[in-house]
């Protein structure tokens, strides 16, 4: 299992972690309509493995403004991930949250950025629980990092973490809304190591 790469990951590990993205999107959307305080519809995940490369132009064009959120996962397992919002959806966020109008495109200032920050911590808590409870592992986040860049820019520094830990990502895509639906991308990447931590606690091998 040294050389453990995602390229051999079998069906049953997939299936593993595509309930796991349905498990945390769930979760994320229930935490999020709490925090609102508004009633939030969830579409059904799409959850794949991505090379770390592909993660940029499977998100939107590399010039396109959007906003990242990113974290350190240590303790039982290691590695990097964001939680990506384009700029819509994180206006959307901010402005029901501040109790503005949802179409107002002001520039965010610091308490926009921090009430972004923690949407952003609590989805990927959401996940990290998910994939927690699954496992029977410890997993704790980071103190969470914003962004709002371009794509290219923005992603350019996970994928050098990212290339530390291996050549692939679990990537998920998320909508979830009322009248309006908000599109949301969860990046994982574990260290190697850490690859075979989860599929042992799973009970899964090769």
């Amino acid at each position: 299992m040294g050389n453990f790469t995602l390229e051999e990951v079998n069906d049953r590990y997939v299936d593993v972690l595509r309930e796991i993205g349905n498990v945390g999107a769930g979760n994320a959307t229930t935490a999020i309509a709490s925090m609102l305080g508004i009633k939030i519809d969830m579409n059904v995940p799409k959850v794949e493995l991505l090379e770390a490369a592909r993660l940029g132009s499977a998100i939107c064009p590399e010039d396109e403004i959007i906003v990242g959120i990113f974290l350190e996962v240590q303790t039982d397992i290691e590695g990097s991930m964001m939680f990506l919002m384009k700029m819509d959806s994180a206006r959307f966020l901010v402005n029901k949250l501040m109790g503005r109008d949802v179409e107002d495109e002001k520039d965010f200032d610091e308490m926009d950025l921090s009430a972004l920050k923690e949407i952003g911590n609590i989805i990927a808590a959401s996940y990290l629980n998910a994939l927690s409870t699954m496992t029977n592992l410890v997993i704790t986040p980071s103190i969470p990092y914003i962004a709002v860049d371009m794509a290219a820019s923005i992603l350019s520094v996970p994928a050098i973490q990212f290339g530390q830990f291996g050549d692939n990502a679990l990537f998920i895509q998320t909508e979830f809304g009322d009248d309006v639906m908000i599109n949301g991308y969860f990046i994982l990447m574990p260290e190697q190591n850490s690859y075979e931590k989860i599929l042992t606690a799973l009970g899964l091998s090769l």
